[in-house]
């Protein structure tokens, strides 16, 4: 069951998991504990808060070591790939060693903006690629506009080792998602599902196996429906969830326990964490 009014979240009595937030970043600012404890009051149990750049990994690690519940990544945004310093495989594979860092990235690609040259962009996607494979931690992808480039990159490593990950933020096409569920990869919806115009997205959650679904917020960016246009946030991880059940025709526990469930198996550092927590 769950409770829900126009505006507030609807709250689960099953927990769900943020898989991908940005809570380091200067929005949130002093107003992180009651985001948090709003988070809790949704249902939301856990959240992964992502690294975007490696000049600024101790701030998004400040905010893990902070909050029993959450957890952090390692990496950095394509939109990053062209200023940042070029990042190695040992510096990820050593960052990720915080007993807090549960995944490498966000990295991928990102051809809509192109803050970043191509070049540099799938290079530094390949870096990420050895270190997820290396340390066994999922790869956290973003791609845009770039689904023929991704499907390359990601078969060519595939071949040469399988590592685990998922594809963030997904607006892609069946296909692409179809392309990477083969490799073992999970696919992470956020409130662009429950936009008006994203009737292939909901097709997409609705007919991919449950066993590859995650769900996100990416906050602050792409609050779901009715809160679209303001300020994203972990605890609207539940209008997002709640969709995904209604497309799918399941309860909003089933899609809970789903998801929170592929989180754990996925994010297998953090889910030993949860569990060994709860023992």
């Amino acid at each position: 069951m769950l409770a829900m009014t126009d505006k507030q979240p609807p709250v689960f009595d099953t927990p769900l998991v943020d898989s991908h937030c940005h809570l380091d970043l200067p929005g949130f600012g002093d107003e992180l504990d009651d985001i948090v404890a709003r988070a809790g009051n949704a249902g939301i149990s856990h959240m992964v808060t992502i690294s975007t750049h490696l000049s600024k990994f101790p701030g998004v690690l400040a905010v893990a070591e902070r909050f029993d519940n959450i957890f952090c990544s390692v990496g950095i945004h394509p939109h990053q790939a062209g200023t940042e310093k070029e990042v190695s495989v040992e510096e990820l594979v050593e960052l990720s060693q915080h007993h807090k860092v549960v995944g490498i990235g966000e990295t991928g690609l990102d051809f809509f903006y192109e803050h970043s040259p191509r070049d540099i962009q799938e290079r530094q996607f390949r870096t990420h690629i050895h270190a997820a494979r290396e340390t066994g931690l999922p790869l956290i992808v973003h791609t845009r506009d770039a689904d023929t480039d991704t499907i390359r990159i990601m078969e060519e490593e595939h071949a040469l080792g399988p590592f685990p990950g998922l594809i963030h933020c997904f607006s892609a096409t069946q296909e692409l998602a179809e392309r990477m569920i083969a490799m073992g990869f999970y696919i992470s919806f956020s409130g662009i599902v429950t936009f008006k115009k994203a009737d292939e997205l909901r097709d997409v959650a609705r007919v991919i196996p449950a066993e590859r679904i995650l769900v996100e917020t990416d906050s602050p960016y792409l609050a779901p429906i009715p809160q679209r246009g303001k300020r994203n946030e972990p605890a609207f991880t539940a209008f997002t969830a709640a969709k995904i059940a209604e497309v799918r025709g399941i309860t909003p526990s089933e899609i809970a326990q789903i998801t929170t469930d592929n989180f754990k198996r996925v994010f297998a550092k953090a889910g030993a964490a949860i569990d060994g927590a709860a023992a």
